[in-house]
């Protein structure tokens, strides 16, 4: 059978089209697919991490962010219908040369989804909807999809993309390890309403009667509030319009009609799972698919948009042919123990353990252990597997260097050597953050190989296919 499909992303979440941006870029024949006849309608994952921000500089998103969402407001307490005091909800930190995105950005999922589809369009990539996928085969060379309706879909890979409930992970038959994080059950919802203004996160702390927390949040960019609200474990959670108003009424000194508009509603009991695997064969495990985190924290939209930042440049070149099959098992290899590690996270600011603040924002993530990184001996501020920051050099600012699907070698203080046209090179004398040395940045902003000389360069660039 022909394979007319590159790459089948099952799932239009911001992970799949993150994916289908990053793919298109690269010249794949990319599809994705959804079983809804829409894209998502709800504010849910509102949270952009720094790191995030800086993937979305390099897909093209980054001004159209901004533009749609703001800053998170300083939180507020309330008691028996008065103000009681104000609480930071993150830990401050300034901007810098080399982490220009200091804090998370909020943007209302619903609207970040737009955005990526927008620019998946006008790369030319596209979105088919209402195609749901019933179930997967494949061989040597290719997958082969199944759908509820319409015609099979014949690709050389499939990304599952598809949520935590993923119907291509069950159809692999592979396990997800968890737990509960917290047993009670939690409305979130989008809302219309009266008597609150827009500077402060709104918190309503239980009234010691059995009942759990209510807190309203304004959505930046929006005329929406969502509302979050905690239940007993074992209740039933209303999402109607008149169970919002009870709770918000119940739980403040709004009265049931300040709730003028239900734009959407959900309920979730808070768990963590790992996917056992990330791969099986030509089929890849990408965002709630394959890692379920707890909301608190804001870390899995984040985690998720980085698995395909990670997938896209290794399923790039080995479509391109440039480089071995084997480059995609450093998916698995890199992103399995960060998305473990996120869940730890989540789950701990999630019981009040850990504040929202450094490792929230997902800038200290690498692979120095990863089977792709390497490193020649020697004593530099960054590692090989390391973020590459951002910053000047030789009157070039480094982001604007690495923006693009290409490698990018980052010379500071020491000759560069002749490279295959396929690299970009930047050159400097001084720069803080890197000190002295040779940087081959990979395509998703990380440092490939590192070394004070050229010595070990070119081996690794002929293993990565770059030669």
């Amino acid at each position: 059978m022909d394979v007319p499909i590159d790459v089948l992303i099952v799932g239009a979440g911001p992970t799949g089209l993150a994916l289908g941006i990053d793919l298109a870029r690269r010249g794949v024949n990319a599809l994705v697919v959804e079983k809804a006849d829409a894209l998502f309608p709800g504010s849910r994952g509102k949270g952009i991490q720094p790191r995030t921000m800086e993937v979305f500089d390099d897909l093209g998103v980054l001004d159209a962010i901004r533009a749609a969402g703001g800053t998170y407001p300083v939180g507020m307490i309330w008691q028996d219908g008065r103000q009681a005091g104000e609480h930071q909800m993150f830990d401050p930190a300034e901007a810098t040369e080399d982490s220009p995105y200091n804090a998370p950005w909020m943007v209302p999922q619903w609207r970040t989804q737009e955005i990526l589809a927008a620019r998946l369009a006008e790369l030319g990539g596209e979105v088919a909807f209402g195609r749901e996928v019933t179930g997967l085969t494949q061989d040597e060379t290719g997958v082969t999809a199944r759908f509820a309706d319409g015609p099979d879909l014949r690709a050389r890979y499939v990304v599952a993309a598809d949520g935590g409930r993923s119907a291509v992970r069950r159809a692999l038959g592979i396990a997800m390890t968890g737990e509960t994080v917290d047993p009670n059950p939690v409305l979130v919802a989008d809302v219309r309403l009266t008597g609150l203004d827009r500077e402060y996160w709104h918190v309503f702390p239980p009234r010691g009667d059995g009942d759990g927390f209510l807190a309203i949040c304004p959505l930046a960019g929006t005329e929406d509030f969502q509302v979050v609200a905690q239940f007993p474990e074992g209740t039933t959670v209303d999402v109607s319009l008149d169970g919002v108003r009870k709770v918000v009424a119940d739980r403040s000194h709004l009265a049931p009609d300040a709730i003028t508009e239900l734009r959407w509603a959900s309920d979730f009991r808070p768990r963590q799972a790992l996917a056992d695997r990330f791969r099986a064969g030509r089929v890849f495990l990408a965002g709630d698919a394959a890692h379920i985190h707890s909301p608190a924290g804001g870390q899995g939209l984040n985690t998720s948009v980085q698995d395909a930042y990670n997938l896209g440049w290794k399923l790039g070149a080995v479509l391109s042919g440039s480089t071995a099959e084997s480059l995609l098992d450093t998916y698995e290899e890199e992103r399995r123990p960060v998305a473990a590690q996120m869940l730890g996270l989540t789950t701990s600011v999630h019981r009040g353990e850990t504040r929202r603040g450094d490792a929230t924002r997902q800038l200290g993530l690498g692979y120095r252990d990863s089977s792709l990184t390497a490193e020649e001996a020697g004593t530099r501020p960054l590692r090989a597997g390391d973020r590459a920051p951002d910053g000047m050099l030789g009157g070039v600012r480094l982001f604007d260097a690495f923006r693009g699907p290409h490698w990018t070698l980052v010379a500071v203080g020491a000759e560069a050597p002749e490279v295959p046209e396929a690299i970009k090179v930047i050159r400097g004398e001084t720069q803080a953050s890197y000190g002295t040395g040779l940087y081959l940045v990979r395509p998703d902003g990380y440092a490939g190989w590192a070394g004070d000389t050229p010595s070990g360069l070119m081996s690794y660039v002929r293993r990565v296919g770059l030669l």
